[in-house]
C-alpha cells in the first residue's frame, strides 16, 4: 500500500481514513441513484470496471456457497455472482428502486432463477446471523458518514460466518496524478460526484473485527478506487 503524496494531488496525509465526511442523507442518496440510475453503467465502465473485476477476484466464488452483496446498484458485479454460483444462495440488496430496477432487468436477460434482489438497508440487514460464506459491498462506504460506518460494519460481521470474506471497493483518496480533480468537485458540489468522496476503510475494519488481507489501488481514468479483502475475524 501506498503511503507517498502525490505531487499532482496536493493531501496533506494519505493515512487519514478519512478526507471530508459525507453531506447527503440516505433520502437523498434515494432520490439522486434513482436519477442517475440510467447513466450509471456508463460512468462505472469508464471509472470503476478494473476495481470491480479485481474485487471478485478476490472474492473467489465457489459455486454452492452463500453470498450477500450490499448496494448491488444496477447488478454490474452481481450479475456474476449468480453466474459463478448457480447452486448457492444470492441475495443482492440496494435502497435505490431506480438501481434495483436496472439489476432486474439485467439479470432477467440472463435467464437465470438463483438469486434474490430487493430493497434493503446496510444500517439494518434483514438476515439470520453467521449466513454468508461472503459479503460484497461496492461504492457505498464513500457516500456514508464516519460515524455511520462502525454500525454498518457491524451487521457485515453479524451475518458474515466465521472467517467469512467481506470485500469491498470504494472511492479512496488520490495517489497519482489526475486523481485530484474528483476530491475538487466533491468540494464545489457532493452531487457533482453522486455524493462519493475518498476513504480509506483498512483500519477501520481491524478495529471492527475483521483482518485486512490486502488492500490494493487502482486508478481508472483518475478516478481513484481502493480495493479491500477482509476476514471477519474470531474475537469479539
Amino acid at each position: 500500500m501506498s503511503s507517498s503524496i502525490s505531487c499532482c494531488d496536493k493531501q496533506t496525509d494519505l493515512q487519514r481514513p478519512f478526507v471530508v465526511n459525507a453531506h447527503l442523507t440516505p433520502a437523498t442518496i434515494t432520490h439522486l441513484y434513482d436519477r442517475i440510475a440510467p447513466f450509471y453503467d456508463l460512468w462505472a465502465g469508464l471509472t470503476e470496471t478494473r476495481a470491480r473485476r479485481r474485487a471478485l477476484q478476490l472474492a473467489d466464488i465457489h459455486d454452492g456457497q452463500h453470498l450477500l452483496e450490499v448496494a448491488v446498484g444496477t447488478g454490474l458485479a452481481f450479475a456474476e455472482l449468480v453466474r459463478r454460483n448457480p447452486n448457492g444462495v444470492n441475495l443482492g440488496i440496494d435502497l435505490s428502486p431506480g438501481m434495483l430496477a436496472r439489476a432486474r432487468r439485467r439479470l432477467a436477460r440472463q435467464n437465470r432463477g438463483n438469486h434474490t434482489l430487493r430493497l434493503g438497508d446496510a444500517r439494518r440487514l434483514e438476515v439470520g446471523d453467521a449466513r454468508f460464506d461472503s459479503v460484497l459491498n461496492s461504492y457505498m462506504f464513500d457516500l456514508i458518514p464516519f460515524e455511520k460506518m462502525g454500525p454498518i460494519l457491524a451487521e457485515f460481521k453479524r451475518v458474515l460466518k466465521p472467517g467469512g470474506k467481506l470485500v469491498l471497493v470504494n472511492m479512496t483518496t488520490g495517489e497519482r496524478c489526475g486523481s485530484g480533480i474528483f476530491a475538487w468537485l466533491y468540494r464545489i458540489s457532493p452531487k457533482l460526484m453522486g455524493g462519493c468522496r475518498g476513504v480509506r476503510m483498512a483500519a477501520l475494519l481491524d478495529r471492527h473485527g475483521f483482518q485486512v488481507v490486502t488492500r490494493e489501488y487502482h486508478q481508472q481514468l483518475g478516478f481513484p478506487s481502493e480495493v479491500i479483502l477482509a476476514r471477519k475475524t474470531l474475537r469479539a
